[in-house]
Protein backbone atom coordinates (compact mmCIF):
# COMPACT_ATOMS: atom_id res chain seq x y z
CA UNK A 1 0.00 0.00 0.00
CA UNK A 2 1.28 3.31 -1.36
CA UNK A 3 2.13 6.01 1.60
CA UNK A 4 0.18 3.83 4.44
CA UNK A 5 1.41 0.12 5.46
CA UNK A 6 -2.22 -0.60 6.19
CA UNK A 7 -1.19 -2.01 9.62
CA UNK A 8 -1.33 -1.04 12.99
CA UNK A 9 0.05 -2.00 16.75
CA UNK A 10 -2.43 -1.79 19.08
CA UNK A 11 -1.10 -2.64 22.81
CA UNK A 12 -2.68 -3.32 26.29
CA UNK A 13 -0.31 -3.06 28.56
CA UNK A 14 -2.68 -4.34 31.92
CA UNK A 15 -3.05 -7.55 29.94
CA UNK A 16 0.29 -7.63 28.23
CA UNK A 17 -1.29 -8.54 24.80
CA UNK A 18 -0.81 -7.07 21.71
CA UNK A 19 -2.40 -7.52 18.22
CA UNK A 20 -1.79 -5.69 14.66
CA UNK A 21 -4.92 -4.75 12.94
CA UNK A 22 -5.94 -3.02 9.81
CA UNK A 23 -6.20 0.86 8.74
CA UNK A 24 -9.34 2.14 8.43
CA UNK A 25 -9.44 3.63 5.29
CA UNK A 26 -11.58 6.40 5.87
CA UNK A 27 -8.96 7.28 8.30
CA UNK A 28 -6.37 7.39 6.09
CA UNK A 29 -8.17 9.66 3.85
CA UNK A 30 -10.07 11.93 6.18
CA UNK A 31 -6.95 12.34 8.38
CA UNK A 32 -4.12 11.36 6.42
CA UNK A 33 -1.44 10.33 9.24
CA UNK A 34 0.38 11.59 11.72
CA UNK A 35 -1.24 14.09 14.26
CA UNK A 36 -4.55 13.22 12.00
CA UNK A 37 -4.25 9.64 13.09
CA UNK A 38 -3.71 10.18 16.84
CA UNK A 39 -6.13 12.87 17.21
CA UNK A 40 -9.41 11.09 15.40
CA UNK A 41 -8.00 7.77 17.88
CA UNK A 42 -8.01 9.59 21.19
CA UNK A 43 -11.13 11.55 20.56
CA UNK A 44 -13.13 7.90 19.22
CA UNK A 45 -11.97 6.11 22.00
CA UNK A 46 -10.93 8.15 25.18
CA UNK A 47 -14.00 8.75 28.00
CA UNK A 48 -15.25 11.86 28.91
CA UNK A 49 -13.29 12.91 32.52
CA UNK A 50 -10.42 10.44 31.55
CA UNK A 51 -7.65 10.98 34.26
CA UNK A 52 -4.39 11.76 31.99
CA UNK A 53 -2.64 9.79 34.10
CA UNK A 54 -5.18 6.72 34.49
CA UNK A 55 -4.36 3.39 32.85
CA UNK A 56 -7.67 4.16 30.98
CA UNK A 57 -5.40 6.86 29.08
CA UNK A 58 -4.48 6.29 25.56
CA UNK A 59 -1.04 7.15 23.86
CA UNK A 60 -0.65 7.30 19.95
CA UNK A 61 2.57 6.87 18.30
CA UNK A 62 1.73 8.08 13.98
CA UNK A 63 4.38 8.93 11.17
CA UNK A 64 2.47 10.25 8.15
CA UNK A 65 2.02 8.84 4.33
CA UNK A 66 5.36 10.22 3.39
CA UNK A 67 7.85 8.98 6.04
CA UNK A 68 10.20 6.32 4.81
CA UNK A 69 10.35 8.02 1.48
CA UNK A 70 12.75 10.61 -0.11
CA UNK A 71 10.23 13.76 0.73
CA UNK A 72 12.34 16.52 2.21
CA UNK A 73 12.35 16.85 6.27
CA UNK A 74 9.32 13.61 6.17
CA UNK A 75 11.44 11.72 9.58
CA UNK A 76 9.17 12.83 11.73
CA UNK A 77 5.97 11.48 14.01
CA UNK A 78 3.50 12.35 15.91
CA UNK A 79 2.30 11.39 19.56
CA UNK A 80 -0.94 12.18 20.98
CA UNK A 81 -2.84 11.96 23.87
CA UNK A 82 -4.63 13.43 26.46
CA UNK A 83 -2.09 15.84 28.43
CA UNK A 84 -1.23 15.43 31.93
CA UNK A 85 -0.22 19.37 32.09
CA UNK A 86 -3.46 20.99 30.47
CA UNK A 87 -6.30 18.40 29.96
CA UNK A 88 -6.27 19.13 26.75
CA UNK A 89 -6.06 17.00 23.86
CA UNK A 90 -2.38 17.19 22.67
CA UNK A 91 0.07 15.99 20.07
CA UNK A 92 4.10 16.61 20.38
CA UNK A 93 5.86 16.16 17.41
CA UNK A 94 9.33 14.33 17.19
CA UNK A 95 12.21 14.39 14.42
CA UNK A 96 15.47 11.82 14.62
CA UNK A 97 14.54 8.56 12.90
CA UNK A 98 11.46 6.91 15.21
CA UNK A 99 9.20 7.74 12.56
CA UNK A 100 11.36 5.83 9.88
CA UNK A 101 11.77 3.28 11.59
CA UNK A 102 8.10 2.48 12.43
CA UNK A 103 7.40 2.29 8.78
CA UNK A 104 10.04 -0.12 8.41
CA UNK A 105 8.50 -2.44 10.90
CA UNK A 106 5.28 -1.52 8.70
CA UNK A 107 3.71 0.63 11.21
CA UNK A 108 1.34 3.37 10.22
CA UNK A 109 0.74 3.87 14.22
CA UNK A 110 1.30 2.36 17.67
CA UNK A 111 -1.90 2.82 19.94
CA UNK A 112 -0.81 2.02 23.55
CA UNK A 113 -3.56 1.79 26.33
CA UNK A 114 -3.18 0.38 30.01
CA UNK A 115 -0.87 0.05 32.60
CA UNK A 116 1.68 -2.98 32.79
CA UNK A 117 2.35 -4.60 35.80
CA UNK A 118 6.21 -3.67 35.97
CA UNK A 119 8.72 -1.48 34.68
CA UNK A 120 8.59 -2.76 30.51
CA UNK A 121 9.91 -2.10 27.08
CA UNK A 122 8.22 -2.48 24.09
CA UNK A 123 10.07 -3.90 21.48
CA UNK A 124 8.81 -4.19 17.88
CA UNK A 125 11.54 -5.85 15.00
CA UNK A 126 9.34 -6.22 12.48
CA UNK A 127 6.67 -8.95 12.50
CA UNK A 128 8.05 -9.73 16.34
CA UNK A 129 6.97 -8.01 19.37
CA UNK A 130 7.94 -8.57 23.12
CA UNK A 131 6.78 -6.94 25.99
CA UNK A 132 10.07 -6.92 27.93
CA UNK A 133 11.45 -6.10 31.37
CA UNK A 134 12.96 -2.76 32.17
CA UNK A 135 13.79 -3.59 35.59
CA UNK A 136 17.82 -2.79 34.56
CA UNK A 137 16.34 0.48 33.20
CA UNK A 138 14.43 2.14 35.39
CA UNK A 139 15.70 4.65 37.62
CA UNK A 140 17.83 5.87 34.80
CA UNK A 141 18.08 8.87 32.51
CA UNK A 142 18.05 8.52 28.73
CA UNK A 143 21.96 8.25 27.75
CA UNK A 144 21.95 5.05 29.47
CA UNK A 145 18.41 3.83 27.61
CA UNK A 146 20.16 4.46 24.47
CA UNK A 147 23.36 2.88 25.78
CA UNK A 148 21.24 -0.48 26.46
CA UNK A 149 18.62 -0.73 23.45
CA UNK A 150 19.94 1.51 20.53
CA UNK A 151 21.79 -1.69 18.81
CA UNK A 152 17.88 -3.00 18.56
CA UNK A 153 16.64 0.13 16.81
CA UNK A 154 15.28 3.46 17.16
CA UNK A 155 14.62 4.19 20.84
CA UNK A 156 11.45 6.39 22.04
CA UNK A 157 12.01 6.52 26.18
CA UNK A 158 11.80 8.85 29.36
CA UNK A 159 14.14 9.64 32.41
CA UNK A 160 13.84 9.97 35.15
CA UNK A 161 11.38 13.35 35.23
CA UNK A 162 8.68 11.06 33.44
CA UNK A 163 9.19 7.82 35.53
CA UNK A 164 8.31 10.31 38.48
CA UNK A 165 4.78 11.42 36.15
CA UNK A 166 6.39 15.20 36.33
CA UNK A 167 3.44 16.92 34.59
CA UNK A 168 6.43 18.52 31.86
CA UNK A 169 7.99 15.52 31.22
CA UNK A 170 9.02 14.79 27.39
CA UNK A 171 8.94 11.26 25.57
CA UNK A 172 12.95 11.15 24.31
CA UNK A 173 13.41 9.94 20.54
CA UNK A 174 16.85 8.77 20.08
CA UNK A 175 19.73 11.12 20.46
CA UNK A 176 18.88 14.92 20.43
CA UNK A 177 15.01 15.02 19.52
CA UNK A 178 11.65 15.46 21.94
CA UNK A 179 8.23 15.22 21.53
CA UNK A 180 8.51 17.89 24.44
CA UNK A 181 5.52 19.50 25.36
CA UNK A 182 2.61 18.96 27.65
CA UNK A 183 3.74 15.83 30.02
CA UNK A 184 3.66 12.99 27.15
CA UNK A 185 6.30 11.76 29.07
CA UNK A 186 4.11 11.35 32.26
CA UNK A 187 2.04 9.38 30.13
CA UNK A 188 4.66 6.86 29.47
CA UNK A 189 5.57 6.79 33.16
CA UNK A 190 1.96 6.64 34.30
CA UNK A 191 1.83 3.34 32.27
CA UNK A 192 5.60 1.98 33.78
CA UNK A 193 6.32 2.06 30.08
CA UNK A 194 10.12 2.98 30.08
CA UNK A 195 11.23 2.76 26.20
CA UNK A 196 9.91 1.70 23.01
CA UNK A 197 12.45 0.28 20.80
CA UNK A 198 11.43 -0.74 16.59
CA UNK A 199 13.17 -1.20 13.43
CA UNK A 200 12.15 -3.20 10.74
CA UNK A 201 12.63 -3.58 6.30
CA UNK A 202 9.40 -2.94 5.41
CA UNK A 203 9.78 -0.02 2.50
CA UNK A 204 7.56 2.47 1.54
CA UNK A 205 6.58 1.94 -1.51
CA UNK A 206 5.46 4.95 -3.90
CA UNK A 207 2.93 5.30 -6.70
CA UNK A 208 3.90 7.18 -9.21
CA UNK A 209 7.90 7.38 -8.61
CA UNK A 210 8.35 10.10 -12.06
CA UNK A 211 5.95 12.49 -10.64
CA UNK A 212 7.66 12.01 -6.88
CA UNK A 213 10.86 12.79 -8.68
CA UNK A 214 9.44 15.82 -9.74
CA UNK A 215 7.80 17.28 -6.80
CA UNK A 216 10.91 15.97 -4.77
CA UNK A 217 13.32 18.12 -7.43
CA UNK A 218 10.57 21.04 -6.78
CA UNK A 219 10.72 20.80 -3.21
CA UNK A 220 14.44 21.09 -2.99
CA UNK A 221 14.79 24.10 -5.11
CA UNK A 222 12.48 26.17 -2.88
CA UNK A 223 14.69 25.13 0.25
CA UNK A 224 17.89 25.92 -1.45
CA UNK A 225 16.32 29.35 -2.75
CA UNK A 226 15.42 30.20 0.35
CA UNK A 227 17.67 31.62 2.73
CA UNK A 228 15.83 31.30 6.01
CA UNK A 229 16.34 27.42 5.47
CA UNK A 230 19.44 26.89 3.06
CA UNK A 231 21.52 29.82 5.02
CA UNK A 232 19.78 30.76 8.26
CA UNK A 233 18.87 27.39 9.53
CA UNK A 234 21.48 25.47 7.61
CA UNK A 235 24.90 27.73 9.45
CA UNK A 236 23.42 28.16 12.67
CA UNK A 237 20.25 26.50 13.68
CA UNK A 238 17.38 27.76 15.17
CA UNK A 239 19.31 29.65 17.56
CA UNK A 240 19.96 32.16 14.56
CA UNK A 241 16.72 33.65 15.44
CA UNK A 242 17.83 34.66 18.79
CA UNK A 243 19.22 38.43 17.45
CA UNK A 244 16.49 38.92 14.99
CA UNK A 245 13.75 38.34 17.58
CA UNK A 246 15.28 40.56 20.31
CA UNK A 247 16.10 43.48 17.55
CA UNK A 248 12.10 43.14 16.96
CA UNK A 249 11.68 43.64 20.54
CA UNK A 250 9.65 40.38 21.31
CA UNK A 251 12.27 38.30 23.22
CA UNK A 252 10.53 37.27 26.61
CA UNK A 253 13.10 38.45 29.05
CA UNK A 254 12.52 38.80 32.77
CA UNK A 255 9.50 36.58 32.87
CA UNK A 256 8.05 38.71 30.07
CA UNK A 257 7.99 41.95 32.14
CA UNK A 258 10.03 43.37 29.32
CA UNK A 259 10.79 42.38 25.57
CA UNK A 260 14.17 42.87 24.68
CA UNK A 261 17.16 41.11 26.36
CA UNK A 262 20.69 43.69 26.52
CA UNK A 263 22.60 40.95 26.54
CA UNK A 264 21.41 39.11 23.65
CA UNK A 265 24.70 38.69 21.97
CA UNK A 266 26.04 36.61 23.95
CA UNK A 267 23.41 33.60 23.60
CA UNK A 268 22.96 34.20 19.75
CA UNK A 269 23.42 31.65 17.11
CA UNK A 270 26.39 33.15 15.74
CA UNK A 271 28.46 33.27 19.25
CA UNK A 272 27.41 29.61 19.41
CA UNK A 273 29.48 29.23 16.16
CA UNK A 274 32.36 31.32 17.58
CA UNK A 275 32.68 29.34 20.58
CA UNK A 276 32.02 26.06 19.58
CA UNK A 277 32.30 25.40 15.95
CA UNK A 278 29.22 23.14 16.36
CA UNK A 279 28.77 20.33 13.57
CA UNK A 280 25.09 19.32 11.71
CA UNK A 281 23.14 16.35 13.16
CA UNK A 282 20.21 16.23 10.89
CA UNK A 283 16.98 14.15 11.39
CA UNK A 284 16.18 11.56 8.59
CA UNK A 285 15.50 13.19 5.54
CA UNK A 286 16.35 16.59 6.14
CA UNK A 287 18.42 18.77 3.68
CA UNK A 288 18.10 22.22 6.13
CA UNK A 289 19.95 19.80 9.33
CA UNK A 290 19.02 22.76 11.66
CA UNK A 291 20.51 20.42 14.96
CA UNK A 292 23.71 20.80 16.07
CA UNK A 293 26.13 19.30 18.45
CA UNK A 294 29.62 20.96 19.76
CA UNK A 295 32.44 18.83 18.83
CA UNK A 296 32.57 17.49 21.77
CA UNK A 297 29.17 15.54 21.69
CA UNK A 298 26.90 17.89 23.50
CA UNK A 299 23.75 19.03 21.95
CA UNK A 300 23.66 22.86 21.56
CA UNK A 301 20.27 24.30 22.84
CA UNK A 302 17.68 25.23 19.85
CA UNK A 303 16.20 28.98 20.20
CA UNK A 304 13.43 28.33 22.85
CA UNK A 305 15.42 26.66 24.85
CA UNK A 306 17.93 29.86 24.72
CA UNK A 307 14.83 32.10 24.94
CA UNK A 308 13.50 30.33 28.16
CA UNK A 309 16.08 29.56 30.05
CA UNK A 310 18.37 32.73 28.73
CA UNK A 311 16.80 36.13 28.89
CA UNK A 312 13.69 34.98 30.23
CA UNK A 313 15.73 34.36 33.29
CA UNK A 314 18.14 36.63 32.87
CA UNK A 315 20.81 34.76 31.90
CA UNK A 316 23.33 35.83 29.65
CA UNK A 317 25.90 32.46 30.48
CA UNK A 318 25.94 30.62 27.43
CA UNK A 319 28.04 27.52 28.94
CA UNK A 320 24.86 27.09 31.55
CA UNK A 321 22.56 27.22 29.13
CA UNK A 322 24.51 24.26 27.15
CA UNK A 323 24.62 22.49 30.56
CA UNK A 324 21.27 22.93 31.19
CA UNK A 325 20.16 21.83 27.77
CA UNK A 326 21.69 18.75 28.29
CA UNK A 327 20.13 18.59 31.85
CA UNK A 328 16.57 18.39 30.33
CA UNK A 329 17.52 16.15 27.74
CA UNK A 330 18.72 13.56 30.22
CA UNK A 331 15.79 14.09 32.24
CA UNK A 332 13.27 14.09 30.12
CA UNK A 333 12.27 17.50 30.39
CA UNK A 334 10.12 20.27 28.57
CA UNK A 335 12.90 23.11 27.97
CA UNK A 336 10.10 25.83 27.20
CA UNK A 337 8.28 24.54 30.19
CA UNK A 338 11.32 24.22 32.61
CA UNK A 339 12.69 27.42 31.80
CA UNK A 340 8.90 29.23 31.90
CA UNK A 341 8.16 27.67 35.38
CA UNK A 342 11.94 28.69 36.71
CA UNK A 343 11.52 32.16 35.30
CA UNK A 344 8.34 32.29 37.43
CA UNK A 345 9.74 31.03 40.30
CA UNK A 346 12.42 33.57 39.85
CA UNK A 347 9.67 36.51 39.83
CA UNK A 348 8.14 35.44 42.82
CA UNK A 349 11.45 35.37 45.00
CA UNK A 350 11.95 38.82 43.77
CA UNK A 351 15.62 38.22 42.23
CA UNK A 352 16.75 36.60 39.20
CA UNK A 353 18.76 33.38 39.30
CA UNK A 354 22.50 33.35 38.07
CA UNK A 355 23.38 29.64 35.31
CA UNK A 356 24.63 27.60 38.05
CA UNK A 357 21.61 28.23 40.27
CA UNK A 358 19.03 27.51 37.29
CA UNK A 359 21.07 24.59 36.14
CA UNK A 360 21.04 22.96 40.11
CA UNK A 361 17.26 23.79 40.02
CA UNK A 362 17.07 21.48 36.60
CA UNK A 363 18.38 18.86 38.68
CA UNK A 364 16.40 19.25 41.62
CA UNK A 365 13.65 18.85 38.65
CA UNK A 366 14.87 16.35 37.54
CA UNK A 367 15.56 14.22 40.63
CA UNK A 368 12.52 15.05 42.22
CA UNK A 369 14.00 16.86 45.20
CA UNK A 370 13.07 20.42 47.07
CA UNK A 371 11.27 23.02 45.02
CA UNK A 372 11.89 21.03 42.11
CA UNK A 373 8.96 18.81 43.03
CA UNK A 374 6.82 21.65 42.09
CA UNK A 375 8.50 23.05 39.42
CA UNK A 376 7.64 20.09 37.02
CA UNK A 377 3.69 20.41 37.69
CA UNK A 378 4.14 23.62 35.56
CA UNK A 379 4.29 27.26 36.04
CA UNK A 380 0.35 27.41 36.44
CA UNK A 381 0.48 24.99 39.39
CA UNK A 382 3.53 26.27 41.22
CA UNK A 383 2.50 30.07 40.41
CA UNK A 384 -1.57 29.11 41.68
CA UNK A 385 0.14 27.16 45.13
CA UNK A 386 1.98 30.53 46.03
CA UNK A 387 -1.34 32.97 45.39
CA UNK A 388 0.41 34.65 42.73
CA UNK A 389 -1.53 32.46 39.18
CA UNK A 390 -0.94 35.75 37.29
CA UNK A 391 2.89 35.36 37.21
CA UNK A 392 2.80 31.83 35.38
CA UNK A 393 3.20 33.14 31.37
CA UNK A 394 0.90 30.29 29.90
CA UNK A 395 -2.61 29.42 28.17
CA UNK A 396 -4.40 26.64 28.99
CA UNK A 397 -2.00 25.98 30.96
CA UNK A 398 0.81 25.36 28.77
CA UNK A 399 4.18 27.34 29.10
CA UNK A 400 4.36 30.43 26.36
CA UNK A 401 7.58 29.88 24.33
CA UNK A 402 9.95 32.84 22.92
CA UNK A 403 8.15 34.80 21.51
CA UNK A 404 6.35 38.14 23.30
CA UNK A 405 2.62 38.35 21.74
CA UNK A 406 2.51 42.54 22.65
CA UNK A 407 4.88 42.36 18.93
CA UNK A 408 3.16 39.76 17.09
CA UNK A 409 -0.17 40.17 17.56
CA UNK A 410 -0.69 37.49 14.92
CA UNK A 411 0.97 34.75 17.05
CA UNK A 412 -0.79 36.14 20.38
CA UNK A 413 -4.06 35.12 18.50
CA UNK A 414 -2.84 31.73 18.00
CA UNK A 415 -1.56 31.13 21.15
CA UNK A 416 -4.92 32.07 22.64
CA UNK A 417 -6.70 29.57 20.16
CA UNK A 418 -4.45 27.07 19.99
CA UNK A 419 -6.02 23.63 21.08
CA UNK A 420 -3.35 22.73 23.23
CA UNK A 421 -2.83 25.72 24.85
CA UNK A 422 0.29 28.14 24.19
CA UNK A 423 2.35 27.35 21.20
CA UNK A 424 3.83 29.12 18.13
CA UNK A 425 3.65 25.92 16.28
CA UNK A 426 0.00 25.49 15.56
CA UNK A 427 0.04 28.87 13.45
CA UNK A 428 3.77 29.95 12.94
CA UNK A 429 2.76 33.53 12.33
CA UNK A 430 6.29 34.74 13.06
CA UNK A 431 7.35 33.44 9.40
CA UNK A 432 4.45 36.11 8.15
CA UNK A 433 4.86 38.15 10.95
CA UNK A 434 9.01 38.63 11.70
CA UNK A 435 10.57 36.90 8.74
CA UNK A 436 8.27 37.90 6.01
CA UNK A 437 7.68 34.33 4.72
CA UNK A 438 6.21 33.73 2.51
CA UNK A 439 5.11 36.90 2.46
CA UNK A 440 5.69 39.74 5.27
CA UNK A 441 2.45 41.15 6.78
CA UNK A 442 2.34 44.30 9.48
CA UNK A 443 2.57 42.35 12.65
CA UNK A 444 1.27 45.27 14.87
CA UNK A 445 -2.49 45.73 13.38
CA UNK A 446 -5.28 43.24 13.69
CA UNK A 447 -6.57 43.72 10.23
CA UNK A 448 -7.04 40.45 8.49
CA UNK A 449 -5.43 38.96 11.34
CA UNK A 450 -8.22 36.15 12.44
CA UNK A 451 -8.79 34.30 9.30
CA UNK A 452 -5.06 34.09 8.34
CA UNK A 453 -4.65 33.05 12.02
CA UNK A 454 -7.44 30.50 11.36
CA UNK A 455 -5.95 29.13 7.57
CA UNK A 456 -2.74 28.85 9.09
CA UNK A 457 -3.75 26.94 11.59
CA UNK A 458 -5.63 24.73 8.96
CA UNK A 459 -2.01 24.14 6.96
CA UNK A 460 0.26 23.49 9.92
CA UNK A 461 -2.11 20.67 11.29
CA UNK A 462 -2.04 19.37 7.99
CA UNK A 463 1.30 19.46 7.74
CA UNK A 464 2.16 17.44 11.24
CA UNK A 465 -0.76 14.91 9.51
CA UNK A 466 1.92 13.92 6.59
CA UNK A 467 4.38 14.50 8.99
CA UNK A 468 6.83 17.02 7.92
CA UNK A 469 8.92 19.69 9.34
CA UNK A 470 7.40 22.98 9.69
CA UNK A 471 10.44 24.95 8.95
CA UNK A 472 9.74 23.94 5.36
CA UNK A 473 6.57 26.18 5.12
CA UNK A 474 8.83 29.44 4.83
CA UNK A 475 10.13 27.75 1.58
CA UNK A 476 7.55 25.35 0.55
CA UNK A 477 4.15 25.82 0.25
CA UNK A 478 0.55 23.63 0.39
CA UNK A 479 0.63 22.72 -3.29
CA UNK A 480 4.28 21.01 -3.40
CA UNK A 481 3.08 18.69 -0.31
CA UNK A 482 -0.49 18.13 -1.87
CA UNK A 483 1.70 17.14 -5.08
CA UNK A 484 4.23 14.49 -3.74
CA UNK A 485 1.71 13.34 -1.47
CA UNK A 486 -0.40 12.38 -4.31
CA UNK A 487 2.48 11.17 -6.23
CA UNK A 488 3.36 8.32 -2.73
CA UNK A 489 -0.09 7.23 -1.90
CA UNK A 490 -1.77 7.23 -6.12
CA UNK A 491 -4.73 8.89 -4.04
CA UNK A 492 -5.46 13.29 -5.86
CA UNK A 493 -4.88 15.21 -2.95
CA UNK A 494 -5.49 19.42 -4.46
CA UNK A 495 -4.23 21.25 -1.43
CA UNK A 496 -7.90 22.11 -1.12
CA UNK A 497 -8.67 18.66 0.52
CA UNK A 498 -5.34 19.07 2.50
CA UNK A 499 -6.24 21.97 4.24
CA UNK A 500 -9.84 20.72 3.99
CA UNK A 501 -8.04 17.40 6.31
CA UNK A 502 -6.27 20.18 8.68
CA UNK A 503 -9.21 21.89 9.47
CA UNK A 504 -11.41 18.48 10.14
CA UNK A 505 -8.51 17.51 12.60
CA UNK A 506 -8.04 21.36 14.06
CA UNK A 507 -12.59 20.64 15.05
CA UNK A 508 -12.03 17.36 16.39
CA UNK A 509 -9.52 18.87 19.03
CA UNK A 510 -11.91 21.65 19.24
CA UNK A 511 -14.39 19.55 20.28
CA UNK A 512 -12.33 17.45 22.51
CA UNK A 513 -11.73 20.11 24.45
CA UNK A 514 -15.08 21.51 25.07
CA UNK A 515 -16.22 18.39 25.60
CA UNK A 516 -13.90 18.33 28.41
CA UNK A 517 -14.86 21.64 29.95
CA UNK A 518 -12.91 24.19 28.27
CA UNK A 519 -14.96 27.01 27.39
CA UNK A 520 -14.32 30.16 25.31
CA UNK A 521 -13.31 32.12 28.39
CA UNK A 522 -10.04 29.72 28.12
CA UNK A 523 -8.85 31.81 24.21
CA UNK A 524 -7.03 34.34 26.05
CA UNK A 525 -3.32 35.45 27.38
CA UNK A 526 -2.38 35.87 30.64
CA UNK A 527 -3.71 39.42 32.07
CA UNK A 528 0.16 40.62 32.18
CA UNK A 529 -0.06 41.74 28.42
CA UNK A 530 -3.01 43.37 28.28
CA UNK A 531 -1.93 45.78 31.28
CA UNK A 532 1.91 46.57 31.07
CA UNK A 533 4.03 47.01 28.11
CA UNK A 534 6.59 45.28 27.19
CA UNK A 535 8.60 48.95 26.14
CA UNK A 536 8.26 51.52 24.73
CA UNK A 537 8.56 49.85 21.25
CA UNK A 538 6.22 46.60 22.38
CA UNK A 539 2.54 48.35 23.87
CA UNK A 540 0.53 46.17 25.86
CA UNK A 541 -2.53 44.66 23.61
CA UNK A 542 -5.62 46.18 23.80
CA UNK A 543 -8.12 43.76 25.06
CA UNK A 544 -11.24 44.96 23.36
CA UNK A 545 -9.32 45.09 20.22
CA UNK A 546 -8.21 41.29 21.23
CA UNK A 547 -11.63 40.26 22.13
CA UNK A 548 -12.94 41.83 18.64
CA UNK A 549 -10.64 39.69 16.86
CA UNK A 550 -11.38 36.22 18.77
CA UNK A 551 -15.33 36.90 17.50
CA UNK A 552 -13.78 37.05 14.47
CA UNK A 553 -11.82 34.24 14.28
CA UNK A 554 -14.40 32.01 15.93
CA UNK A 555 -16.81 33.57 12.12
CA UNK A 556 -14.39 32.51 10.23
CA UNK A 557 -13.92 29.05 11.36
CA UNK A 558 -17.61 28.42 11.24
CA UNK A 559 -18.16 28.48 15.08
CA UNK A 560 -21.05 30.14 17.42
CA UNK A 561 -20.24 33.03 19.69
CA UNK A 562 -19.24 30.86 21.94
CA UNK A 563 -16.67 29.14 20.24
CA UNK A 564 -18.47 26.08 19.41
CA UNK A 565 -18.59 24.64 15.92
CA UNK A 566 -21.85 24.80 14.27
CA UNK A 567 -23.87 21.47 13.24
CA UNK A 568 -23.53 23.11 9.70
CA UNK A 569 -19.61 23.31 9.73
CA UNK A 570 -19.32 19.33 11.29
CA UNK A 571 -21.29 18.81 8.45
CA UNK A 572 -19.32 20.42 5.68
CA UNK A 573 -16.28 18.55 7.52
CA UNK A 574 -17.89 14.80 7.75
CA UNK A 575 -17.78 14.68 10.93
CA UNK A 576 -20.61 13.06 13.29
CA UNK A 577 -20.77 11.82 17.00
CA UNK A 578 -17.79 9.53 18.15
CA UNK A 579 -19.00 7.20 20.19
CA UNK A 580 -17.66 8.16 23.39
CA UNK A 581 -19.30 11.51 23.26
CA UNK A 582 -16.25 13.35 21.87
CA UNK A 583 -19.24 15.40 19.75
CA UNK A 584 -17.38 14.35 16.66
Amino acid sequence: MNGWTGRALEVDLSSGTYEFVQTDEALRLLYVGGRGFGVRIVADRLAAGTDPLSPDNLLVFAPGPLTGTRAPTSGRHAVVSKSPLTGTIFDGNAGGRFGAAMKSAGLDYIAITGRAASPTVLAIDGEQVSLESAEGLWGVNRSQVLAALSERGSVACIGKAGERKARIAAIMHDRGSAAGRGGLGAVMGSKLLKAIVVRGEHKTTVADEEAFARYYADIMRLLIASPVSSKGLAEYGTSSLVNLINYMRVMPTSNFRRSAFESAEAVAGETIATKYSPRRTPCAGCPIGCKRETRDGREVPEYETIALFGPSNDNADLESLVEINALCNEYGLDSISAGAAIACYAELQGEPLRGGDIADLVRQMGEGEGVGEELVQGALRFASARGKPEAAMQVKGLELPGYDPRGVLGLGLGYATSNRGGCHLRAYMVGLEILGKPKLIDRTTWVSKPWLVALAQNIFTAVDALVVCKFTLFSVGEEEFANILSAVTGVDYPSETLIRAGERIWNVERMFNLREGFVDEDDTLPARFFEEDGDERTPRIDRAEFERALREYYAFRGWDAGGRPTEARLQALSLEPSPQGAGV
